[in-house]
């Protein structure tokens, strides 16, 4: 019997290979979109989840109150990694880290400069980060001992063991590779970083760690703990709660020390008001939904041709039942080849997804890939086969097996009429899906170029960023001096932090404020030609001079301003640090973090002590290459040590972007493959529609219709499809691309004039497809058609 069926199937397939080509290629097309996507889904699930323990593994995260708004921070204060586990028996392990750092590592004359962090030493007691050598027990217990990776041990040691040897950190100290790590994986926390140092190695390098140890207002540091079995996170978040709060004099910020798991930290990173309120799981679920869209234009593809092209099989169906069919055994037939060129559409769908995947890897910037031996890979590709089979070959099932045999055999059942009206809403569905998708990708494209379009208050051109070190701070003025008398260099300065970041935020007081309040400000570490460096607008007074002492004084923003609500800045004081600042200046606001919030009230010292960057605003020139390398011979002779390496600001300030560009990108592709699909479903109904038409369109023909009457005539249906299904779309896409857009404080207000010009260009495509097929039939000879009449 299943190998009668089979036979039936193919001689279908075969006997039909236009429709044959269309629901085969129709439904690979989708099938192969969700793969991609579900690839790209299941990798995201993936971060931090290949820790043996990591149920057990939490970040240390804290709520504070600042300006009548609850903020979620992950930068705590020093002492609280030892009383984390004084206050909870239920803490098994507690570890501090920094947020990373470059050093300069040497082996002879293998030199290279690396990102890595300093954690405490049951760091790789907690997280699963195999040693191929060395003892995670004993890795990080000396201060002087470093933890390699595989690939940086190989660039320092070449083929020799590097267990036991030195390595020279930023040419000053020495320390013994105790360790080395196997590949981290690049769905971790921690996938940037090539070493690990002992923090206590960190603390004897930096002076302000150390004055650190005791101090509960110094929040600089990140902390992650693991629960002991048995332990609950609700259970461990009731006893530290009120850790930070009880040792600190000013309780008005109200801490509020929580943990949140380590494998929510990629898809749950978005606070508001203390509680989670999404991350990159929306994206997720976003294009969760896309697929499943995708899939199921694919899947009407197949029910609109099945059920229109109903007359091919009536006669099959009726013998079938006139000799002692039953309808159940019609439906497991039709059902079975359903699946079955679900099948063969899955097998080309695998097919188009390892052509598409190098591509596909170097947009999402993953090394996705199929997992072949992975046994659940397999039962999903099944239950994808059987449940994309029977949601196709469903309405069609039901519908064919329920012709009256009598009814078939005398021919009285008329080209799929029965079938007319499901057919309309489903490609009503598929149309309307389209114009969703080309309106989100207009939505998306447009919010992005807003915000890269929005006044960042800097020169973002010709603006190079050097990270600082110890001999560039003894050179500086040296440096600055020669790269200026290049003449290839405008202006140099030093400040803590790139423009394109902030590493600093402090509360700030001033005369006036709510009492009551705490509000905190970024705060920039600078010296002198600050804002000539970054092309920064003074709105009033100046900036940091050698002819005045400013080691009181500060600049503030314009955001600032508004904040104190100041008529008469220049002059006006402020406390912070419990020291009172004399405001001597008024700067344009600056956006150096999040494009899409609002720029925050600001605050800039003059400190030459506490910079972290170098930034060189390079002249205009035609010739940057030639700029840069007068630059690079500068740095190179009087800082030879290091290797040059430096960053432009424009290249940093459209990194900030990647996330919405890589989205914006997978919906403009996923959005036109929808488009594909529906076009490919669109001309098999086209065609079949002019087949189904020609007796009429031939006898219209002959009583004097014109070509164009009959092209209308047979494009005026699919048209007011289109029209219907842009009612219905627009407004269910305008509400859902509203409530996106709310996540951005600043963002685009939707132009009415992108849903008509979706419809639109819906409209063209179906018509432009719809046309060819009913062009065909219009220019064919009427007495072919009416030959047997």
């Amino acid at each position: 019997m299943l190998l009668n069926y089979l036979k039936i199937t193919l001689r279908n397939l075969h006997r039909n290979l236009t429709y044959s080509f269309i629901n085969i290629s129709g439904l690979s097309i989708g099938i192969a979109c969700s793969l991609l996507i579900l690839l790209w889904i299941a990798d995201e699930f993936k971060y931090d989840r290949f820790h043996e323990r990591n149920d057990r593994l939490f970040k240390v995260m804290m709520n504070q109150t600042f300006s009548g708004k609850v903020g979620t921070q992950v930068a705590l204060p020093y002492p609280l990694k030892d009383k984390l586990k004084e206050q909870s028996a239920d803490i098994k392990y507690s570890v501090i880290t920094n947020w990373g750092e470059g050093y300069l590592l040497a082996n002879e004359d293998n030199k290279v400069t690396k990102v890595g962090i300093s954690a405490s030493e049951d760091f790789l007691k907690m997280f699963t980060f195999p040693l191929l050598q060395g003892d995670i027990n004993t890795a990080l217990t000396d201060p002087n001992s470093i933890v390699l990776t595989h690939d940086l041990a190989k660039t320092l040691f070449g083929d020799e063991d590097p267990m036991g040897k030195l390595v020279k950190i930023d040419n000053n100290r020495e320390l013994k590779v105790t360790g080395i790590l196997a590949p981290i994986p690049d769905q971790s926390e921690f996938s940037f970083i090539h070493h690990i140092t002992p923090f206590a190695f960190y603390e004897s390098n930096q002076d302000w760690v150390r004055d650190s140890r005791e101090r509960w207002d110094n929040n600089s540091f990140q902390m992650y703990v693991e629960l002991a079995d048995g332990s609950t996170k609700e259970k461990v978040d009731v006893s530290i709660r009120d850790i930070v709060k009880k040792q600190l004099a000013d309780t008005l910020t109200n801490p509020q020390v929580f943990l949140h798991p380590i494998t929510d930290l990629r898809l749950y990173s978005n606070f508001e008001n203390g509680k989670v309120s999404g991350g990159m799981i929306e994206y997720v679920q976003l294009f969760g939904a896309i697929a499943i869209f995708v899939l199921l234009i694919a899947c009407i593809n197949f029910m609109n041709l099945a059920t229109a092209r109903s007359e091919k099989r009536a006669r099959e169906v009726g013998i079938r039942k006139s000799i002692g069919s039953r309808k159940k055994e019609l439906i497991i037939q039709f059902l079975g080849e359903s699946i079955l060129i679900t099948l063969m559409a899955f097998l080309l769908a695998i097919v188009l997804v390892e052509l598409s995947l190098p591509a596909y890897n170097t947009l999402v910037k993953k090394k996705l890939f199929i997992d072949y031996a992975n046994p659940y890979l397999w039962f999903a590709a099944g239950s994808l086969i059987m449940i994309t089979g029977i949601i196709a070959g469903s309405y069609p099932a039901f519908y064919l097996s329920s012709f009256n045999p009598v009814q078939v055999l005398k021919g009285k059942i008329q080209s799929g009429k029965g079938s007319v009206a499901p057919r309309k809403v489903l490609v009503t569905l598929q149309f309307g899906f389209s114009i969703f998708l080309i309106v989100g990708t207009v939505v998306i494209y447009q919010q992005i170029q807003h915000v890269k379009n929005r006044n960042t208050g800097y020169d973002r051109e010709n603006l190079m960023m050097i990270w600082s070190n110890g001999e560039l701070e003894t050179n500086y003025q040296t440096i600055k001096n020669e790269l200026i008398a290049t003449g290839a260099v405008k202006s140099v300065c030093k400040s803590n932090s790139p423009i394109t970041s902030i590493f600093s935020n402090n509360i700030v007081e001033w005369p006036g404020m709510t009492p009551g309040t705490r509000v905190v400000f970024t705060t920039i570490a600078t010296e002198y030609d600050y804002a000539k460096t970054m092309g920064i607008n003074l709105l009033e007074g100046r900036d940091f001079s050698p002819d005045y002492n400013d080691s009181t004084n500060v600049v503030i923003n314009r955001a600032a301003v508004d904040m104190m609500g100041l008529t008469n800045p220049v002059g006006a004081t402020i406390t912070m640090w419990g020291r009172e600042w004399k405001i001597i200046g008024v700067m344009e606001n600056v956006i150096m973090n999040s494009p899409y919030e609002p720029v925050q009230p600001l605050v800039m010292v003059f400190m030459p002590g506490w910079t972290s960057t170098i930034s060189v605003r390079l002249e205009k020139t035609n010739d940057l290459p030639a700029a840069i390398s007068k630059v690079e011979t500068v740095f190179k002779r009087l800082n030879p040590t290091y290797p040059f390496a430096y960053r432009f600001a424009d290249v940093e300030f459209d990194k900030k972007f990647t996330q919405i560009n890589l989205i914006s990108s997978l919906a403009k592709i996923f959005a036109g493959l929808a488009l594909v699909i529906t076009s490919l479903g669109l001309f098999g109904l086209a065609a079949f529609t002019a087949e189904q038409r020609a007796k009429e369109v031939s006898i219209r023909k002959v009583l004097g219709a014109t070509v164009t009457n009959l092209v209308l005539l047979i494009s005026k249906d699919f048209s007011r499809l289109v029209i219907v299904a842009f009612v219905i779309a627009s407004p269910v896409a305008w509400w859902f691309l509203s409530g996106f857009l709310e996540r951005y404080p600043y963002r685009i207000t939707i132009n009415w004039l992108i849903l008509p010009a979706a419809g639109l260009a819906t409209l063209v495509v179906a018509l432009a497809i719809v046309s060819t097929q009913a062009l065909r039939a219009a220019m064919s000879n009427p007495v072919e058609n009416l030959r047997n009449e």
